[in-house]
């Protein structure tokens, strides 16, 4: 059965954009919207309740609505602290466009220009580009004339990442966290066996005292779960020194899901985060959320959980998923989601997956934008939460 009608709320996908250590620090909103809609679709989104709340403090970079018919007074309900507008580059060149643009930054916007747009931008009170980097970088004059800070669209790779670091660019928005470069100096192959004997364990849901005897043998792995548990996000009165105390604080359930997280935890060889934590984060959080909408059940959320989480872990451990699913005990929707995106699992790992899933493929699953929206929401609001504690 699907959907009656579509949902009056807009259809939003969110994106991270990071810094040069892969910190998240902002979102690219793909909101869509017609151009005599895209007003109204802003207000909606940004006026829906404690959205502001969930993903601060990241900035929010949002497409503007055409400002040859927008007056920028028209945007002064919208939280100018938390948005930054992409601006067409036609907006450089046009006297009255220039002038709603400074009128936008007057009013505390920061303005991204699409492209190069030299000395016409700062004239507009544009300081930032944002610029397609799928096969060229910005020129070393447009770098020059522009404050900053600039962001890198469409890095797809780690290359084209590096080449748009190299030439100046400080942020970064793309899939290059799922292409990264191959191991050229490849481990013996021993912490892989014991993440995959880690995640066996908690698959058939192991005795505490197994879990605690492999995550000795794991410094890593032991650092960040300590540090989980001593975090503000559980207030403890007294500090956790030992695996057992951590193990009983956290509880059987939530000790299961930190752990498939802190599997993604390790830093890079550049010292930086990895870019794949809040990624793994965000599907595994959204599915069970949409799961627990759709009315499943705890047992469903928590396999809803795991699909997300482990969706990943092919490219953490340079394995072909096969490997993976068949080193682990798992129930058959989650293998069925993982291997083939087949299943009740595999349905909505589909979507989760997309940046902004189309209408139709929300609407065969019986999702309105809305609901779609809400976990989004609460999938951002966990991973910021998540990648802040680790």
């Amino acid at each position: 059965m699907s959907l009656p009608e579509s949902s009056p709320f807009p259809l939003v996908g969110l994106k991270a954009v990071t810094n040069a250590q892969h910190e998240w620090v902002a979102l690219a909103f793909d909101i869509a919207a017609g151009p005599d809609d895209a007003l109204h679709a802003l207000q909606a989104v940004f006026g829906y309740p404690d959205m502001q709340a969930a993903l601060a403090p990241l900035d929010c970079i949002v497409t503007a609505p055409d400002l040859t018919v927008t007056d920028p007074a028209q945007l002064r309900s919208l939280p100018s602290n938390a948005i930054m507008f992409r601006v067409p580059l036609s907006a450089c060149a046009d006297a009255g466009l220039q002038k709603k643009c400074k009128q936008l930054a007057e009013q505390g916007y920061r303005l991204l220009v699409e492209g190069e747009g030299g000395i016409h931008a700062g004239q507009a009170g544009i300081r930032s580009m944002a610029f397609d980097c799928s096969t060229t970088v910005p020129s070393e004059l447009a770098m020059l004339t522009m404050a900053g800070p600039h962001l890198a669209l469409n890095v797809d790779t780690q290359a084209r990442r590096d080449a748009a670091k190299a030439a100046g660019l400080t942020l970064f928005c793309g899939n290059h966290a799922l292409h990264p470069e191959e191991d050229t100096n490849p481990s013996d192959g021993t912490s892989r066996k014991r993440l995959l004997a880690l995640l066996g364990l908690l698959a058939r849901d192991a005795d505490s005292r197994e879990l605690e005897i492999l995550l000795k043998q794991d410094p890593a792995l032991s650092y960040h779960l300590l540090k989980v548990v001593n975090s503000a996000a559980f207030a403890l009165s007294s500090p956790i020194h030992s695996f057992g105390q951590a193990i009983n604080v956290l509880g059987r359930r939530q000790l299961q899901r930190w752990l498939q997280l802190l599997l993604y935890a390790r830093q890079q060889d550049d010292g930086s985060a990895n870019p794949l934590l809040p990624l793994a984060a965000v599907r595994a959080a959204q599915m069970e959320a949409l799961v627990k909408l759709r009315g499943g059940d705890r047992d469903q959320q928590d396999m809803a959980f795991v699909t997300g989480v482990f969706s990943l872990l092919d490219v953490l451990l340079e394995m072909p998923m096969t490997e993976i699913v068949g080193a682990l005990s798992l129930d058959l929707d989650v293998v069925m989601a993982l291997l083939d995106r087949a299943g009740p699992f595999g349905e909505l790992l589909k979507v989760v997956e997309q940046d902004r899933p189309d209408s139709s493929a929300l609407n065969d699953l019986e999702l309105d934008h809305e609901t779609w929206w809400r976990s989004l929401l609460q999938a951002y609001h966990w991973a910021i939460q998540v990648s802040r504690n680790l």
